[in-house]
């Protein structure tokens, strides 16, 4: 049994090559783009108006002869004279040799004439040919996550398709006699299965979006063939249940039959203190506890980085921060804690229900509090080592 800081140093020093791929700017919500994008155009490509106005050539007196128009699209260049003017519109493009631009609420019109309210200046709400960004400038760096926001300003610079990092293909294996699917009629002796539909959510989350999902029962043969499967079709696979010490745990030593290297297998944690961490080939694979609260805290801060390693993050692993606890708390056993609890501000509750069974705690929780081995008791009021959990 290893140490949570140990595990977390092994899975840190994984390397992982992600794969990238070209795909249509509007389907890359939420992927990672997997090049430098260089702009090839100013933004904006022109002198545009910032206002509804009027843009001026400016002179020594108050009033100004407006002798066009010029609308948002329009490729009209006017040719003024100290004293003369275009009425003007938000986004249109501004006259070479206009030097500002009078928004229409200061101005009084009469016909062509304009008569000044208010003293104006130079350059006024003229937004500079390549002001937001400049032909050849990197507009966003590889490894950069793109939001709605970040595809909006690339379809803005004419960017239609990007390179991105494939996402992983992922499998999720579930293991076990007692579960049935939700909307069945719950027998005798059986529960409902959670844990598939728990890590397939996150997984989506995520925006993984090739997710096999297979179920098994406490059977060998079975086991292995399913898992061989899962191996040979997906870059990670994910096994919910069966790797404890169990006469009917099969997943170690199917895993061993089918020659996973092993990385790592029990962790001195709470919950969690069964799980394994191996390769085969080039595929990670991860069995996590049967617990629906366990199997959530490892994947977390264990499948987590790992996926984000594969999709090409630059930054791994939750948010962590430290937060003021609202209450004492006494550890029981030597293991490290991982506790579900809320953040409120620059506080931190931990809540009732940690068994590792009780996901209701976990649907309320917005963080773990996380205690380490070492650490015997916090006092109210102290600084705890807080994870942040995606909302």
């Amino acid at each position: 049994m290893i140490s949570v800081s140990t595990a977390l140093s092994i899975i840190s020093k994984i390397s992982y090559t992600p794969n990238p791929k070209t795909i249509p700017l509007k389907n890359a919500n939420g992927l990672l783009l997997g090049e430098n994008i260089i702009s090839q155009i100013n933004m904006p490509p022109f002198r545009q108006s910032a206002m509804d106005g009027y843009a001026l050539l400016l002179h020594d007196e108050n009033s100004y002869q407006i002798i066009g128009e010029v609308k948002a699209g329009d490729a009209d260049n006017y040719s003024l004279e100290p004293g003369q003017g275009v009425r003007i519109f938000t986004g249109a493009r501004v006259p070479d040799n206009a030097n500002t631009v009078v928004i229409q609420e200061k101005v009084n019109r009469s016909e062509n004439t304009i008569t000044l309210d208010s003293e104006i200046h130079a350059n006024q709400n003229i937004r500079a040919v390549g002001e937001q960004i400049r032909k050849g400038a990197t507009a966003l760096t590889k490894g950069t996550k793109l939001t709605p926001a970040g595809i909006g300003f690339l379809a803005g610079l004419g960017i239609t398709n990007v390179e991105i990092y494939t996402p992983p293909r992922v499998s999720i294996i579930t293991t076990g006699n007692e579960l049935i699917t939700p909307g069945e009629k719950l027998k005798e002796g059986k529960i409902y299965e959670s844990n598939s539909i728990q890590l397939e959510t996150v997984l989506q989350q995520l925006h993984i979006k090739q997710i096999t999902n297979y179920v098994v029962h406490d059977e060998y043969k079975s086991t292995k063939e399913t898992i061989q499967q899962a191996i040979d079709n997906n870059d990670l696979v994910l096994i919910s249940g069966g790797i404890s010490v169990g006469d009917y745990d099969f997943v170690k030593e199917a895993l061993s039959e089918l020659h996973t290297e092993e990385l790592f297998y029990k962790i001195k944690q709470k919950p969690g203190k069964p799980l394994f961490f191996g390769t085969n080939n080039k595929t990670m694979i991860f069995a996590l506890p049967g617990n629906p609260a366990s199997s959530l805290t490892c994947f977390y801060i264990y499948v987590l980085p790992i996926i984000q390693k594969m999709m090409g993050a630059d930054t791994i692993g939750l948010k962590r921060t430290t937060k003021l606890i609202t209450q004492d708390f006494i550890k029981k056993g030597d293991r490290a804690q991982f506790l579900k609890a809320k953040v409120s501000g620059e506080t931190v509750e931990i809540l009732e229900g940690q068994s590792s069974a009780m996901l209701y705690t976990y649907a309320i929780a917005n963080a773990l509090v996380y205690i380490p081995e070492h650490v015997d008791s916090i006092e109210k009021g102290n600084e705890a080592e807080t994870i942040l959990l995606p909302q």
